[in-house]
């Protein structure tokens, strides 16, 4: 820590340098909002034909390599990111404050993962929700004022590269996972939906799966102290494939157990997951669980019926919902054993190992929470790394 300097963040950067004039004429746009980016990873890009269609008010903001991305509204809800690579016409929004680096003084790299740590990100939720606009926000200037500590550049880019390290495996992991997925999806379409038995039986979902509708606790029972039973309420929580969890009850009602599909009984309608382990699920949940231990064949069925489920979605009522007995009667074609065991013979491997490499991520992830304010407060030496 003796090399460290202290400084002002905007001595050492620049924020929204760089805006969209109508005058430029693009004939398109590709847009990120910042409800589309968490944890620097997108969900979605928005293709604006702007020849034809109103571009956003906010499709604003310009981007370059090594551009920071940080939403000004509710920082604890983590829309941040740093590009390293966007596609043609690609504008941001105004709800982002985009910060460039100095690269002499100070690596982009470096600086990303210290704005996201958790004491920075609870420092400036703590200023937005002071704010007296109509949403908890930050200004540019309460980034630029923020006064830090760091390295000569070198030992910076270090202190990123370590931590960019456990970032990328986690990433390959999600990137086999989500392939492992959707070779089992096609698995599926190609042995039950592309080529049907005659002979199989037409039935309903209660016929191969057992289904448990989800009783919300007492509100009063809920907490985030770890106390009690795991609990959802809904898919708030929901992720690539396992929910991540936040709350706890002391006064479970319904349950579902590990390796049972999670489904969302209310708008949207269908999302699914998987419980990791024993919990609670609330009125907004569904737990179904098949029959034969053929859980595998079960959650790509429930994949399956997706089209199905968006019927329910919005249907008579401003918020879609489903009941048990809608549930329970959804048709589905029902394969012989045969057929049934030979899928689950090749998928459910597939999907012990898309768990396997979830709790590897989350491993990963316990890892670099606990380096990254031991790295950034240069009480770990790197000196001696070499990657």
């Amino acid at each position: 820590m003796e090399t460290w300097k202290k400084i002002r963040l905007g001595d050492a950067c620049k924020t929204n340098m760089y805006s969209y004039s109508p005058k430029e004429k693009w004939n398109f746009v590709n847009y990120l909002d910042t409800g589309n980016i968490t944890d620097n990873k997108i969900d979605s890009i928005q293709y604006i034909d702007v020849v034809n269609e109103k571009l956003p008010s906010r499709a604003r903001r310009k981007v370059t390599k090594d551009s920071i991305i940080y939403s000004t509204v509710r920082p604890n809800q983590h829309h941040f990111g740093i590009i390293k690579s966007q596609p043609e016409n690609f504008l941001v929004s105004t709800g982002f404050a985009v910060i460039d680096t100095d690269s002499q003084v100070l690596d982009a790299d470096f600086l990303y993962y210290l704005l996201t740590q958790s004491t920075i990100v609870e420092s400036l939720n703590a200023i937005a929700e002071q704010s007296t606009s109509a949403y908890p926000s930050i200004k540019p200037s309460d980034i630029e004022n923020l006064e830090i500590e760091i390295p000569d550049i070198a030992t910076q880019k270090k202190i990123a590269d370590v931590l960019f390290s456990l970032d990328k495996k986690m990433a390959q992991n999600m990137e086999i996972n989500k392939n492992l997925e959707q070779q089992a999806q096609a698995i599926y379409q190609q042995m039950f939906i592309d080529n049907p038995d005659p002979d199989w039986i037409e039935g309903s979902l209660s016929d191969i799966a057992n289904i448990t509708m989800g009783q919300s606790p007492s509100g009063s029972s809920y907490n985030e102290d770890g106390i009690g039973t795991i609990f959802f309420q809904g898919r708030a929580e929901f992720g690539f494939r396992f929910p991540t969890i936040r709350l706890y009850t002391t006064e479970p009602k319904r349950m579902a157990y590990a390796n049972d599909i999670l489904m969302s009984v209310r708008a949207p309608v269908g999302d699914l997951n998987v419980s990791h382990n024993d919990c609670c699920i609330g009125r907004g949940l569904a737990a179904i669980h098949s029959k034969t231990n053929h859980q595998s064949f079960v959650l790509y069925t429930m994949f399956s019926l997706k089209k199905q489920f968006n019927v329910f979605n919005g249907e008579g009522t401003v918020f879609g919902s489903i009941n048990r007995n809608s549930l329970n009667d959804m048709p589905i074609l029902i394969p012989d054993d045969e057929q049934i065991e030979k899928f689950e013979l090749i998928v459910a491997p597939m999907d012990a190992t898309i768990r396997n490499n979830y709790d590897e991520i989350c491993c990963l992830q316990a890892v670099r929470d606990s380096l990254l304010p031991r790295l950034m407060s240069g009480e770990l030496d790197v000196s001696d790394i070499d990657l």
